[in-house]
This record gives structure tokens, C-alpha cells and sequence, in this order.
């Protein structure tokens, strides 16, 4: 059978609390965001690898309560009049490239208005080398949970997830053959599922254990 030219179809990418697989890996995260307004700080961080459950974590704030959600990298002072309207703010995938002022006042805001800010990112933001000295300070004193590395009933349900949501049907054995063999990195297991989905389309074949082991090895 000659290859099939690809189609790229939209993922389907849904965040649903019953969806979600608490574990230990996720367990002290999971209850803090679901426990707002119960928080002990207004601020908070949620840090881990990419492809961790950040984002679907953080989502659950906004089944709460009011929230205004952006990028990092797509902050503006336009921010500040649209987290007036808001209850909370949810700053994705923040890094060392936001902007400090912006980032300072926005923390300030927080704390004079009563609102609730909570960031994501890779490392806890206090490892962020920020130059701004009272920004340093507010971070310090932030509360930053972590996400563990996956253990093998949540590497299970995280490529049963990603291949769902990629509409992507695979047997249980397939799964159980790919967690002993791939790397425990949600970064792995992300790029894996992409590679096998692209090479699936390609051949316009159903998945196969001999075209799991051939995506294994590329990675």
C-alpha cells in the first residue's frame, strides 16, 4: 500500500475533572487547586515537566471561580483592565522571558484587589533567575507544588488519554508494552504519541505492536 498523504485534523483536547488520574505523582497539587478558596496564599505555583497535567490541573480553578487564562509569552498591559473583570488569573507556562515589571505588578494587583493569581511552569518559580529584587522577594515567599514523575498506573492512564484524545484505538497489552520500554518523561511520552499518530496517518494503517516498536526506537 503506497503512503497516505497526511491530513492534519484538529486534536481533540478536553479537559474534564473525571478524566483526571490523582495519584501520588499529582495528589498535593490536585487538592490544592481543587480546594480554592481553602488556599493558605491567594499566589500560587504549579511546576513540572512538560506534558506533566499542568495545564489540566490549573483547569480546575476555572471550573471554580472566574478566571482570566493566558500564555507567558502573550502578556500585555492589556492584562491588567481584563483581570479587573476577573476573579483569578492563570498564567501559563511562565519562564525567565516574562517581563518582571509586568510581572511584579500584576503580583501587586493580586494582593491590593483580593484576587487570586496562579502560574505553571517547568521548574518551581523561585529557581527563575529574576533580577527585580521585590519581584525575587515575592516569589520566595510563594507557594510552588510540584508534579513527580509518573509512576506506571499514571504513565497507563496518560497514554490512554493522549491516544483517546487523539481518537487513536489501542489494546491494553500495546500500552503495558510501551510503559516498560519507553522513558518515565511525560516529555517522551508526548513526543511518542505524536510520532505514532503522524506514522499511523501515513501508512493508513491501524496501530500495530511492530510500528510501536519502529516510533520506540526513533525516540
Amino acid at each position: 500500500m503506497t503512503d497516505q498523504l497526511i491530513l492534519k485534523f484538529p486534536s481533540k483536547k478536553v479537559y474534564l475533572s473525571e478524566d483526571y488520574f490523582v495519584s501520588s505523582s499529582n495528589q498535593e497539587a490536585y487538592d490544592f487547586v481543587n480546594s480554592w478558596p481553602k488556599w493558605l496564599k491567594r499566589i500560587a505555583n504549579i511546576f513540572g515537566p512538560t506534558g506533566s497535567g499542568k495545564t489540566h490541573i490549573a483547569s480546575i480553578l476555572k471550573n471554580k471561580t472566574s478566571t482570566l487564562e493566558v500564555q507567558s509569552h502573550e502578556l500585555s498591559d492589556k492584562i491588567f483592565f481584563e483581570y479587573k473583570t476577573k476573579e483569578a488569573l492563570l498564567i501559563e507556562n511562565l519562564d525567565e522571558k516574562i517581563s518582571e515589571n509586568l510581572l511584579f505588578s500584576l503580583w501587586n494587583l493580586a494582593l491590593q484587589d483580593n484576587k487570586y493569581l496562579l502560574t505553571t511552569s517547568i521548574k518551581p518559580i523561585s529557581a527563575y533567575k529574576f533580577k527585580l529584587p521585590d519581584l525575587k522577594s515575592r516569589v520566595d515567599s510563594c507557594i510552588s507544588i510540584g508534579l513527580k514523575l509518573p509512576n506506571d498506573d499514571l504513565m497507563s492512564v496518560i497514554l490512554a488519554k493522549n491516544f483517546s484524545d487523539k481518537q487513536i484505538n489501542v489494546e491494553k497489552k500495546q500500552i503495558d508494552y510501551i510503559i516498560k520500554r519507553i522513558d518515565r518523561s511525560y516529555e517522551k511520552i508526548s513526543k511518542f504519541i505524536s510520532i505514532l499518530d503522524k506514522y499511523s496517518l501515513k501508512k493508513g494503517n491501524p496501530i500495530t505492536l511492530k510500528l510501536i516498536k519502529e516510533v520506540l526506537k526513533m525516540i
